[in-house]
């Protein structure tokens, strides 16, 4: 019998889900990269600069991300 399938056959991948592929596949390559870059910018400093740049950053009043987020965004020491 053609046609003649159980539902066991077809099952559903969620509500709103068609069973494609990602729209973008170059998307999981960006993610990728990103979350290189941002490891890389966010890498731990050597002790000596860290200390320095919290001693600045309480100096301005600053969390030590803050003051970091600011040096990473701009490229100037406050």
């Amino acid at each position: 019998m053609a046609g003649s399938g159980t539902a066991a056959e077809h099952v559903p991948f969620g509500i709103g889900h068609n069973g494609g592929p990602p729209l973008d596949p170059a998307a999981d390559w960006r993610h990728y990269c990103w979350k290189k870059a941002y490891a890389r910018a966010w890498k731990t400093p050597p002790r000596e600069i860290a200390l320095a740049r919290l001693a600045r950053a309480e100096a301005l009043g600053m969390t030590y991300r803050e003051y970091a987020a600011v040096l990473l965004d701009k490229g100037v020491h406050l």
